[in-house]
């Protein structure tokens, strides 16, 4: 649906099917009646028609604040977008064939070789703005190994390509995967194998006959797609699901709790726990405008008992907490009753989290008044003024084509830190802002980490950047990088300090493989090659789809 007409959907309502949280006890039934001679809002007696009148025009302003944010993207940059999906699903149809063909597959079976590419995160949920990365995902057969055919023969076949530039590998990830921009799309592309050999494009991921007996990487790889189509399954309004989510993601963004890029490296939320988060609201609220379901969603969230995990109603058991470490906020993946969202949450970022749920809450309680202003909710964090001193984080390299890698590898290490300053001073509000500090010489990325005003001056911060320093070069395979770590206070931080811009490989990563020299495997040296026609007309794979 495009979004004005979204927006004209949130302005035609039947008060006899809305279920208005600010005049019915959450948890009412839908289909309840309301009696609107008794609404108390704010303590004020309203009659309902005005009511739901204000409030209609509350989620008018707070679409064309998304508007104004840019977080919709325009129709030319979604051609864009699809366009290069489309390409990357032939280029990877091509590599199957090409790999099928050099593995010596029988010939009969050739033509029906295939993979596919998967969406996911914001783009898979329909939730990207204009600047947003696409995670993609390769699903390839199982004749296609993710260590020579994935890492070398398909980078060999992008790298090729005119649209395809700053492409990298990042095998050393938790989730390993290729980075590159296509079209200048930054795009991040892993890899998950099954055990099949044909993979049609609309593929069935929650279909059991493939996902037996698929190995570890490739089940990660997996997860992003699946929760996401899961989540889109479970909502009982997309449309209104992805306004919900698109807010309550800029909310997060300008209040510091949640990660640039979506990264919880730092202990906040990741895309995710936001989507599960909104998910559980639209679920439980069908029929509710836009406006009401931000109500309800800090209302819920600022009183809920943690570690009580968040669950979307699928009809699966109530799961069972893992014992071998500690959830603070523990939100289960809709994809399986045993997984949670992969989480960094620490004691200190728990805390300004959930401040900041209550703060959302005393705010949007008011939403009904004549001066209430939906820029309130969004202002951005005021760390200046929150904070007085400041732990800086100065990382640089003599190279600024290797910034990024180092950047993303002391990310990785971010949270070891966090728990650090916080067994030393007792709380640490790690800022997930990047900046550049454009009066240092060499390339540079800094970080501003809040710090109570009390015991700074007894933290010994060289014997803490000694020890740190020492967890990321265990790490890092790349350049040396310089890394400084200082206290400061709020009114010593540089004027100049400006956000970072967009960098390659500035997400995190484990260890960077870059090669300017095409690798060829042993039993294979690429070259275009055609393999139609080799598979006879009548011929009968024995290989099963993994078509849903």
């Amino acid at each position: 649906m495009e979004f004005g007409n979204l927006v004209k959907q949130q302005l035609i309502v039947d008060p006899g099917h809305v279920n208005y949280p600010f005049v019915q006890p959450i948890g009412l039934h839908p289909n309840s009646n309301l009696d609107s001679s008794v609404p108390q809002v704010m303590g004020f007696r309203r009659n309902l028609d005005v009511i739901l009148r204000t409030e209609m025009e509350r989620s008018m302003s707070l679409f064309q604040m998304m508007g104004d944010e840019d977080l919709v993207p325009s129709p030319e940059e979604e051609i864009k977008r699809r366009n290069a999906i489309h390409k990357l699903k032939q280029i990877v149809k091509e590599w199957v064939k090409t790999v099928a063909y050099h593995r010596g597959l029988p010939k009969r079976y050739l033509r029906f070789a295939s993979g596919t590419i998967l969406t996911s995160g914001s783009y898979g949920l329909g939730v990207h703005n204009s600047e947003s990365d696409i995670d993609a995902l390769c699903v390839g057969p199982c004749f296609a190994t993710i260590a020579e055919d994935f890492f070398i023969v398909l980078h060999n076949m992008l790298a090729s390509r005119p649209e395809v530039s700053d492409i990298h590998c990042v095998k050393g990830a938790k989730v390993p995967l290729m980075r590159f921009k296509f079209d200048g799309i930054s795009i991040d592309l892993p890899y998950a194998r099954l055990k099949v050999i044909s993979i049609p494009g609309d593929v069935d991921v929650f279909n059991p006959f493939f996902l037996k007996n698929i190995d570890d990487t490739s089940w990660k790889s997996l997860s992003g797609v699946r929760a996401n189509r899961r989540i889109l399954q479970l909502v009982p309004n997309v449309e209104i699901f992805q306004a919900v989510l698109r807010s309550v993601k800029l909310w997060a963004k300008k209040r510091g709790v949640m990660g640039i890029n979506n990264l919880q490296l730092l202990g906040f939320f990741g895309g995710v726990h936001l989507a599960v988060l909104s998910a559980f609201i639209c679920q439980r609220h069908p029929t509710a405008s836009l406006s009401a379901l931000i109500f309800v969603f800090f209302k819920t969230f600022a009183f809920w008992h943690w570690p009580t995990p968040v669950v979307l109603q699928d009809g699966v058991a109530w799961p069972v907490i893992p014992t071998d470490k500690v959830l603070w906020m523990p939100i289960q993946l809709p994809c399986s009753p045993y997984e949670f969202c992969h989480s960094n949450v620490v004691r200190s970022t728990f805390l300004k989290i959930k401040n900041e749920f209550i703060r959302g809450h005393m705010l949007t309680k008011d939403m009904l008044r004549p001066d209430f202003d939906w820029n309130v909710l969004f202002e951005p964090f005021p760390y200046p003024r929150k904070y007085g001193k400041f732990v800086k984080i100065f990382l640089s390299t003599s190279d600024k084509d290797e910034l990024g890698d180092w950047v993303g590898c002391v990310k990785s290490r971010f949270r070891s830190l966090i728990i650090k300053l916080e067994e030393l001073l007792g709380f640490c509000d790690p800022n997930p802002t990047e900046y550049v500090d454009v009066d240092a010489s060499e390339p540079n990325a800094v970080f501003y980490w809040g710090l109570p005003p009390a015991r700074t001056d007894m933290i010994d911060i060289v014997h803490v950047e000694e020890e740190f320093l020492k967890s990321t070069k265990n790490v890092y395979q790349g350049p040396s990088g310089k890394m400084k770590l200082s206290v400061v206070h709020a009114d010593w931080l540089p004027q100049k300090a400006h956000f970072a811009s967009e960098r390659r490989s500035a997400k995190p990563c484990w260890r960077t493989v870059k090669s300017n020299q095409r690798i060829i495997p042993a039993y294979y040296k690429y070259q275009p090659i055609c393999v139609d026609g080799y598979l006879t007309a009548n011929a009968r794979p024995e290989y099963p789809s993994a078509g849903g």
